[in-house]
């Protein structure tokens, strides 16, 4: 009685081939009731196979355990080989979360022995897996309209809800616990007298227990091979909807991406104002029977005829009428963004009283610049053709042009201590200041050493225009070009 009540909880509906160790002996399909001692047999068959040469006393259990471990060990090993391609570079270790231990580095051995415990302890999720198919495919017609009721009181009187986690654990939990540690009497069919059930008097049988399946026995390989389908189900499940979504919401088609915004938009705004008045009830308990009733086998067959015989015909029809409505309705701007960049011309005054070109910079450089102000040179490229547009963008004209509107930019960036030019090149003058020979900025305690002061300065402005009086000008001009650039298209292969 404990060796049929202590069996592993796995799946298993249908035998499969499996891997013998031991080609004389073959696997046959253990009942329930003798499931584990045939597994006790069979591993004790393997492992007499294995180590021919051990005793039959603790030492040779401990060596026939080893030796059963190198074996699960090699196998895995070699699987994760195949699949996990490793180089002789350390993967890096992620930052540990705060309060968290550090999680363990990617090694191999650890991530064979992970799969080994996570692969004998899965058979519970196909459990469930198996029997929700088993429930929708309408193989027990009486299990699925008893779900189908539950599932209608839940949607007609949604405070049923939180009760039905807790009627599941009564019904599917503690009742059939409860059976196993008290089973019926048995009696045979020729008896006239009707034993009938009997909770009272002690427990007659042991406690259900859940147990991962044994390394290396049938269980093991059945988890293994449900294991792999579920992970080709999702590699084809998620191909599938990249298939189906991702071209038609990443804008590659704009024009199909844009309507299919515009229609979700619709729909945002009318489920704003009709949410409140939608019988929400009434289209949970619709779509959960429909839902149902599409995997009946007679309903999937009248719905596959029905789409060849009505929906296909017409199918090409709604896509050319989209397709049209699209092209149609649907109007995109495809003139690239254009935006004006701009370049200051900087020449500085040479010992000979000439001016000399200098560089081409982004900055202005004027007398109260922070690169002014702390003595940097300006930074910059000395020829034209070296300046480059800015990253993500292109040219959208061909050369570059002065601003004759010297005044306007000067007044933008509030920029004091120079002379402008209103005509001809345009260029813009520091002002050079006689009585302490600097630019911009005067320090009025320099202005009063040695000179008195009683008497009256003449007031400068931020800025002047045309020459000065004595025809002296500071150490820096400069003068704006622009040019316009427009945005840069991207093609998939470059992010890639």
């Amino acid at each position: 009685m404990d060796e049929c009540r202590a069996e592993s909880f796995v799946n298993r509906d249908d035998p499969i081939p499996v891997i013998i160790l031991n080609s004389s002996s073959r696997p046959q399909t253990p009942t329930p009731s003798t499931s584990n001692n045939r597994n006790e047999s069979r591993d004790s068959s393997h492992s007499d196979t294995e180590t021919p040469s051990r005793s039959g006393g603790l030492r040779g259990r401990f060596s026939a355990f080893k030796e059963k471990a190198r074996i699960q060990d090699h196998l895995v090993e070699k699987l994760l080989a195949q699949v996990v391609p490793l180089d002789d570079a350390e993967i890096p270790q992620d930052d540990p979360t705060p309060g968290r231990s550090a999680k363990p580095n990617f090694t191999l051995p650890t991530m064979s022995n992970n799969f080994r415990r996570f692969n004998a302890r899965i058979g519970v999720v196909f459990v469930f897996q198996a029997r929700v198919i088993r429930l929708l495919a309408w193989r027990r017609p009486t299990h699925t309209l008893s779900f189908l009721a539950v599932y209608t009181f839940v949607c007609l009187d949604p405070s049923l809800l939180p009760l039905l986690p807790l009627v599941v654990l009564l019904v599917a939990v503690l009742v059939p616990n409860f059976i196993a540690r008290h089973p019926a009497a048995e009696f045979s069919l020729s008896n006239e007298q009707a034993i009938g059930y009997s909770p009272g008097g002690p427990p007659l049988a042991p406690a259900i227990t859940v147990k991962p399946a044994k390394e290396l026995s049938r269980d093991f390989f059945h988890n293994m091979r449900d294991l792999q389908n579920c992970m080709e189900d999702f590699s084809q499940m998620h191909d599938a909807i990249v298939r189906l979504v991702v071209p038609r919401t990443n804008f590659s088609n704009e024009a199909q991406t844009s309507a299919l915004f515009v229609v979700v938009f619709a729909v945002c705004m009318f489920m704003s104002i009709a949410a409140n008045i939608m019988p929400w009830r009434l289209v949970f308990l619709a779509a959960g029977w429909g839902a149902t009733c599409i995997g009946h086998p007679t309903i999937q067959r009248q719905l596959e005829t029905a789409h060849k015989k009505h929906v296909q015909p017409q199918e090409e029809k709604a896509v050319t009428w989209v397709e049209k409505w699209i092209e149609r309705d649907v109007i995109l701007d495809s003139a690239p963004e254009t935006r004006e960049v701009e370049i200051f011309e900087l020449q500085r005054l040479s010992g000979a009283g000439e001016w000399e070109p200098w560089l081409f910079s982004a900055s202005p450089y004027d007398p109260l610049s922070a690169g002014r102000i702390t003595g940097e040179r300006p930074v910059g490229t000395r020829f034209f053709e070296d300046v480059q547009p800015p990253q993500g963008w292109e040219w959208s004209e061909k050369k570059w042009a002065l601003d004759l509107w010297s005044r306007e930019w000067v007044e933008e960036r509030i920029i004091t201590g120079v002379e402008i030019e209103t005509e001809g090149e345009r260029w813009v003058y520091d002002i050079y200041d006689e009585q302490t020979e600097k630019i911009g900025v005067i320090d009025g305690s320099t202005l009063n050493k040695g000179k008195n002061t009683d008497t009256p300065k003449r007031p400068r402005p931020s800025w002047e225009e045309g020459e000065d009086g004595d025809g002296r000008r500071g150490e820096w001009r400069r003068r704006r070009w622009v040019r316009l650039v427009k945005r840069r298209y991207i093609s998939r292969d470059a992010v890639s």
